[in-house]
């Protein structure tokens, strides 16, 4: 039974977590991860992936997991990322051991660059951007020296230097490593590894003119940190060998590895922070934190929940292949989670006036609906009920097709919780829209069955006129039209598949007056529409989270 077990339990391992079992097997047992954002933009979905996976195996395994901030480009970062991505990790459910930026090393990094040139390892090149890029060569045509490359080490030590202490304008030098132009690694092919930038850092403010390069920047300070498993996703798998490069040739004692994993890609959005930014800049969406947007800040503005997103990156697996998720999955895992938790509300999105004529003017009363059906211990609340009500235009049709087991004219139906009314009459405008509906109550239904045994097949939900708040709700579709907007046809570009009706508003909708005390990311399902949750933002609106309808849990028992 033992072995059986223990099959079981390998089998459930993804591929990270058995190289981590490996380690600890032959006797490695510190486990130390890092997450390593660059503060230029708000966290997406695809971080949430590495978010997880690197505090989430930290923690696993009794291990610590580092908060470094990525802050070696000052052009484009800023404090207010650095507090975004704090928080979102912290709402995620996850806590650093230590926080780190890149910067903190800057120091460190120029002596370290100052010791690859003392080794012949380094050299200043005089090219433009344009220059070296076009001397790399391709995958098949080895890469052309610079002309600069053999410089001497004296001069290479004087120039950088120099650099250093702001002699040059930027982009007139760069100092590259000097490794390999014949690679078939292009990431081999002399790589630079410092900048002339001029911009004042969030941080460091205008100490620094030149700054250092990711990849020369990167394995240096996981081997400061004392990083274990330097996890990644897979478009830095050929930058690995640059990361042992620099690790070897710095001298360090101890030694990190690298390991790549496949990003995470979902159907109907973009995760490039490039793309992103163009979105928020371009006015196409109401900010980083528009209800629509994949990011984390996005989602949790629309109400999903930090349990919903880690179920999501579960059932998303860990994997080094490429794969596009069915942005449904996410969908059923909030679904999945507020049909337990979610109390239950009424919310009239097209309402239309109900006049009940035999039922007294002056009266009121109340009837008990369930706070989430099949959970007592949730409790019942009172919801009033008057002689003018609301229900939704959508459960009206003077008019029915087959099979329309809702309000019509001179048929009967429940309305949710009380009495079986029958439609008599049509109030029209001038115009010939409906205005009122005229009924009967059979008063003798109060949330019971008739007498007579006859069977009413439909059941509608309404809202007490008199009583009923007013609110804006938004309903949202996909943010894009293609599913794999990562993969556009040749020819157009992102933009091209925007949505037009990724976003809906209706307005004047009437609300169950309980829902006047939701507070600002309360969540609730309005019962035959959908889950929602009250903006943290704009006052009396209700963002939609996901309909009621779960395509994706079908399709997946097929």
């Amino acid at each position: 039974m033992a072995s059986e077990t223990n099959e079981t339990r390998e089998k459930s391992l993804n591929f990270l977590e058995e190289i981590i079992e490996e380690s600890i097997a032959k006797g490695e047992t510190r486990v130390q991860t890092r997450f390593p954002p660059e503060p230029n933009g708000y966290l997406h979905i695809g971080h949430a992936k590495s978010i997880c996976i690197n505090f989430g195996l930290a923690r696993k395994y009794g291990g610590k997991c580092n908060l470094r901030f990525d802050d070696t480009n000052p052009v484009k970062e800023d404090v207010e990322y650095v507090d975004s991505i704090k928080r979102d990790i912290q709402w995620l459910g996850f806590d650093w051991a230590v926080e780190r930026y890149a910067s903190d090393y800057f120091d460190q990094l120029y002596d370290w660059a100052i010791v690859l040139i003392k080794k012949g390892l380094a050299y200043v090149d005089d090219q433009t951007q344009e220059q070296i890029r076009e001397n790399r060569g391709t995958v098949s045509v080895p890469g052309t020296p610079s002309p600069w490359r053999d410089r001497s080490v004296e001069e290479n030590l004087d120039l950088f230097v120099r650099m250093k202490n702001g002699e040059f304008p930027d982009g007139a030098k760069v100092l590259r490593a000097k490794i390999d132009m014949a690679s078939p690694n292009m990431n081999l092919r002399d790589p630079a590894i410092y900048r002339i930038v001029r911009a004042h850092h969030h941080r460091q403010g205008d100490k620094w003119c030149i700054y250092p390069l990711y990849d020369y920047a990167h394995p240096i300070q996981d081997a400061l940190e004392g990083i274990t498993h330097s996890l990644c996703s897979i478009e830095f798998e050929n930058h690995r060998p640059l990361y042992d490069w620099v690790v070897d040739n710095i001298g360090f004692e101890h030694k990190p590895h690298q390991y790549e994993f496949a990003r995470l890609n979902v159907t109907h959005t973009v995760m490039s922070k490039r793309y992103l930014r163009e979105l928020v800049e371009t006015k196409k969406v109401d900010g980083w934190d528009d209800p629509r947007m994949p990011t984390i800040c996005g989602l949790r503005r629309r109400g999903y929940t930090p349990t919903a997103i880690n179920e999501f990156v579960k059932k998303a697996g860990v994997a080094k292949a490429y794969s596009i998720v069915d942005i449904g999955l996410l969908e059923h895992c909030i679904r999945d989670e507020l049909n337990t938790t979610a109390q239950r509300r009424v919310a009239v999105l097209h309402p239309i006036k109900v006049v009940i004529t035999n039922y007294p003017e002056d009266k009121e009363e109340t009837f008990e609906l369930p706070n989430i059906p099949k959970n007592e211990e949730a409790g019942v609340r009172a919801v009033p009920f008057t002689r003018e009500l609301y229900i939704d235009a959508d459960d009206f049709a003077e008019v029915p097709p087959p099979k329309f087991f809702r309000m019509k004219p001179d048929g009967e139906v429940r309305l949710m919780g009380a009495y079986i009314v029958k439609c008599n009459e049509i109030i029209k405008d001038e115009q010939g829209n409906i205005v009122e509906l005229h009924c009967t109550a059979d008063l003798e239904t109060g949330n019971g069955n008739p007498a007579d045994g006859r069977k009413i097949k439909g059941t509608i939900h309404w809202v007490s006129a008199k009583y009923a708040i007013d609110a804006t709700v938004r309903l949202y579709d996909y943010l894009f039209t293609l599913e794999n907007v990562n993969d556009v046809p040749e020819g157009t570009n992102y933009l091209d598949y925007l949505n037009p009706n990724s976003l809906t508003e209706l307005h004047n909708c009437k609300l169950e007056p309980a829902l006047a005390e939701a507070k600002s990311g309360d969540k609730f399902q309005f019962v035959r529409t959908g889950y929602f949750c009250k903006d943290s933002k704009d006052e009396g609106v209700f963002n939609q989270i996901v309909g009621l309808k779960d395509s994706w849990a079908k399709e997946a028992k097929k």
